[in-house]
């Protein structure tokens, strides 16, 4: 069966826009709540709980992903029994990881109070919150998580999408209720536990109306099993790079510099995730259709495909690392004052690490289309071991410019380049490899004068903040856009971006004859 690839991404980009809309205002608006209702220190602890349990996380070692790669040839041929087998196989999984998760969780409950830097908030129990977070993860993988991969590999992650809404609106609200009139930390995670498994319980009903022919019943054979295992060891090791760039940054920060700075920093990340939501809102609604494309379709055209996705999400990003050079600073002094505002230099390094990171998520989802985990299984180990050894040597030095340029050095100069060698040895071409890299160049030079220019401009344009942060965001947009529209416009690889932009937004203008493109 081929699946209606521009369809559903389109579908799951509008329904994954909403989601993360709704899901960026409503916790911004909560982050607020919380820090000035309870403080900063509070704010930090809720932070750092969430990176403990996505190091804890690590044991589902990408499971669902290897599981939504094998059912990509299985709906493509329409093998019914392959697929039920590999739900049933995928339940078993999850509910080992949720017992490992526990296991695993209650041996570390005595260190707790240790990744804390200085004291935590007078009158809570670390561990008491420790085990209600526990609780809470262990769960979600107990009940019905398997589910959710038979909507995945079909690409309707709207329906996700829609569920979250439903129990994030239900999470939010009675966490505005509990911290503004109760100011009662532990039921602010109780109801998150709540809701989490009430999402669980309403995409298994509506994944078992969709799909009924689908159910957890039947066996793999040993070789079957074998690769899958195979592929999510391969797996295991990019979750654990993963892991070390997105989680341990900040225990990092609480063990050596403490809450206080934690919670500042982690208010600049809030905002750097949000649009990291918004990309991977592409990515998620796109990964099933080019899994789908690699298996059907030729290697010319999906390397070309990649290449008008490459061309499309540097642009993004250099709209974004634009916004948050010049933006950053006025936004932080309006939503949380001048004394929780870091220097400069700070907000620099974390637009590089935006920058980096994507470029390296980028590629990152072509390798995971492409299901080519085991091969790729040393590079994020080695990335993961010295972003973490850089981390713990240079915060002592350089404080949180160490934490963050570590994060930076380690994708650079080792995850980028040896995913790109194994991505184009073992999925495209090896002799493809230079003209795209130098395209990625040509794209990043533009970013990087794109960014000095809206920052000069920026600077000599003083007003009140409000007003600073409205002129400073036109400005960034036009001169972002315009410069990559001037440097790119007469390319193939812009044509062809546009015609795809086109194919998504059904219904309008197209974009190409008010750009005339030829």
């Amino acid at each position: 069966m081929r699946i209606e690839r521009t369809k559903n991404a389109s579908r799951n980009m509008v329904f994954g826009l909403l989601l993360k809309l709704y899901t960026l205002i409503v916790p911004f608006i909560i982050r607020t709540i919380l820090l000035y209702f309870m403080g900063a220190e509070y704010l930090g602890l809720s932070s750092l709980f969430g990176s403990i349990f996505s190091v804890l996380n690590m044991a589902e070692l990408g499971v669902g992903s290897a599981m939504c790669f094998r059912m990509y040839r299985a709906i493509a041929e329409d093998d019914h029994s392959s697929i039920c087998a590999l739900m049933r196989l995928y339940r078993t999984y999850y509910r080992v990881i949720g017992l490992i998760i526990a296991l695993v969780g209650l041996i570390l409950t005595p260190f707790v109070p240790s990744l804390i830097n200085g004291t935590a908030p007078d009158g809570l129990n670390l561990y008491l919150l420790y085990l209600i977070n526990l609780a809470s993860t262990v769960a979600s993988y107990w009940l019905f998580a398997y589910k959710d991969a038979v909507l995945s590999a079909h690409q309707r992650n709207d329906v996700s999408s829609k569920v979250g809404m439903l129990a994030n609106t239900i999470t939010y609200t009675l966490q505005i209720i509990t911290i503004v009139i109760f100011h009662d930390f532990y039921l602010y995670f109780i109801v998150a536990i709540a809701t989490r498994l009430l999402a669980n319980c309403i995409t298994a009903i509506i994944a078992t109306k969709m799909y009924p022919q689908y159910k957890p019943e039947g066996k793999m054979s040993r070789e079957e099993v074998r690769d899958i295992n195979k592929r999510i060891y391969g797996l295991f090791t990019t979750k654990i790079g993963n892991i070390v760039t997105n989680s341990v940054d900040s225990i990092v920060i609480s063990a050596f510099l403490g809450l206080a700075l934690l919670a500042i920093y982690q208010n600049y990340y809030y905002i750097i995730t949000a649009v990291f939501g918004f990309i991977e809102i592409v990515y998620s609604a796109c990964l099933s259709g080019i899994g789908n494309s690699l298996v059907l379709d030729s290697k010319e055209k999906n390397f070309n495909d990649f290449r008008v996705i490459s061309f499309l999400i540097i642009w993004i990003c250099s709209f974004c690392s634009c916004c948050f050079l010049c933006l950053f600073q006025p936004f932080m002094q309006i939503w949380v004052g001048n004394d929780l505002v870091l220097e400069y230099g700070i907000v620099i390094c974390i637009v590089i690490y935006f920058y980096t990171y994507m470029i390296n998520r980028l590629i990152g989802v072509y390798k995971d289309a492409a299901g080519i985990w085991y091969k790729d299984r040393f590079r994020p180990l080695i990335t993961a071991g010295v972003n973490l050894g850089l981390n713990i040597l240079s915060v002592n030095i350089m404080g949180l410019y160490g934490v963050v340029l570590s994060t930076v050095l380690s994708t650079l100069l080792i995850s980028i380049p040896w995913l790109i060698h194994n991505l184009f040895s073992l999925v495209f071409d090896r002799s493809r490899i230079k003209s795209y890299v130098m395209e990625l160049c040509k794209y990043s030079v533009v970013v990087i004068v794109s960014c000095v220019i809206c920052f000069l401009i920026c600077e000599l344009l003083v007003f009140n903040l409000w007003i600073t942060l409205i002129v400073r965001l036109l400005i960034c947009f036009i001169i972002s856009n315009a410069l990559y529209i001037v440097f790119f416009r007469k390319t193939l690889v812009f044509s062809a971006a546009i015609t795809l932009v086109d194919r998504i937004i059904k219904g309008k203008i197209p974009i190409k004859r008010i750009l005339k493109v030829n």
